[in-house]
């Protein structure tokens, strides 16, 4: 046709425009759900720490304790990040000329303190209490995974608010002796009895789900 400038496979584009568009529109819509999820953001988060200090040496093939150096989890919401002299109750006397510790002797020193990458990082409008949850029987594993198998700590769970619910929901499933809140290994031979006996026997575990004053205050 006379004075058609376009050449003819232009009309094809033009037909196929629309499904374009529209898959386009699609494919932003679904990146920004997932992309942008905690599950995305944040499971598998993993900073280098000033320190290579390894969680399966000391929580897993030692045997310490996580409320030696984490200490106000059962009295406090946040947990405590051990200071130098913690380190040092050991480190004054156990390989003192480790490149690797170099860190925590300079800090010793000059009493500067270590400045330690979070992993678990809430954001300031979510209200979590440590105490709340290691007083009445949640692991530590449950929110932290197998701490004592790690030698630089990541992030295992999601702990966005669908992740936390789930858990406000059914308490059941995670409770455990308190006696028991630091053993990664422990498991019960019945969870769903164990739990639910556990939840009677403390007056009732009744955590926060429709109200949300009680994550965000």
């Amino acid at each position: 046709m006379e004075g058609n400038i376009f050449p003819a496979w232009t009309s094809k584009v033009r037909d196929l425009l629309p499904l374009a568009l529209g898959g386009g529109g699609l494919y932003v819509v679904t990146l920004v759900t997932f992309g942008f999820s905690p599950e995305t953001l944040a499971v598998g988060y993993q900073p280098e720490q000033p320190v290579a200090f390894s969680h399966r040496m000391h929580a897993g093939e030692l045997g310490l304790d996580c409320r030696y150096c984490h200490n106000t989890v059962e009295q406090g919401a946040k947990a405590a990040i051990p200071p130098t002299q913690t380190c040092m109750n050991c480190h004054d006397k156990i390989r003192t000329d480790s490149e690797l510790l170099q860190p925590v002797r300079d800090s010793w020193e000059t009493g500067e303190p270590i400045r330690w990458n979070r992993v678990h990082d809430l954001p300031d409008y979510v209200f979590f209490n440590h105490s709340a949850h290691v007083t009445r029987g949640v692991g530590c594993v449950e929110c932290h995974g197998r701490i004592d198998q790690m030698d630089v700590v990541r992030q295992e769970e999601p702990l966005s608010m669908g992740w936390c619910l789930d858990c406000h929901r059914n308490p059941e499933d995670v409770l455990r002796p308190v006696s028991e809140v630091t053993n990664m290994e422990w498991e019960a031979d019945d969870q769903a009895a164990l739990g639910a006996h556990l939840a009677a026997e403390r007056g009732g575990i009744n955590p926060p789900v429709l109200s949300c004053s009680g994550c965000h205050r």
